[in-house]
């Protein structure tokens, strides 16, 4: 029953990096033509909060990408050692995505010509602003209970912890100790 949040994340994890790879694609075209000057474009027009909309949009894209390495390598694992690091960037991810989203939602409101690469660019934050939300609460659903994932809860691996707790449960029966002055 373990791999509930398993089976569950690991389809959003592909759906989100199949999303963030299009708007890299998306929001580099837009930048590039931005920067050519080329706003007259009948597929790109903008107003004053595309420059920073594009820029945010594509560093979200590409730290949600590599978070998205990060989560595949927690999703094989499936261990507490690598929820660690794919949480903490998937984090980061969101953070940065919910920046954008912010943008977004400012360039459509100034509003003006906007075209159709723009307007899915726009869609596209939207929509991962949300499933990332999702896939970084899906990460999290093991620390409130074990049938959903790992949490972050001491382990029998890697640090003894198992063995530190027989030895400290029998009593200290003396012997000579080195290093000791009395």
């Amino acid at each position: 029953m373990a791999a509930g949040g398993r089976n569950v994340a690991g389809p959003l994890l592909f759906l989100n990096l199949v999303m963030y790879l299009i708007v890299v694609g998306f929001a580099s075209w837009c930048l590039n033509h931005l920067i050519n000057g080329q706003t007259g474009h009948p597929s790109f027009g903008g107003n004053g909060a595309t420059m920073f909309f594009l820029i945010f949009a594509l560093l979200a894209s590409v730290v949600g990408i590599i978070s998205k390495l990060a989560g595949a390598s927690h999703i094989r694992a499936w261990r507490n050692d690598s929820l660690a690091a794919a949480a903490s960037s998937a984090l980061i991810a969101w953070a940065i995505t919910a920046l954008a989203f912010g943008l977004a939602c400012k360039e459509i409101n100034v509003g003006g010509h906007r075209g159709w690469r723009l307007r899915v660019l726009e869609a596209f934050i939207i929509i991962l602003t949300f499933t990332q939300l999702l896939y970084v609460l899906l990460l999290h659903a093991g620390l409130f209970n074990s049938r959903f994932g790992p949490g972050y809860r001491d382990t029998p691996y890697g640090n003894g912890s198992a063995a530190a707790a027989a030895a400290a449960a029998e009593p200290y029966k003396g012997g000579p100790t080195a290093g000791s002055v009395v």
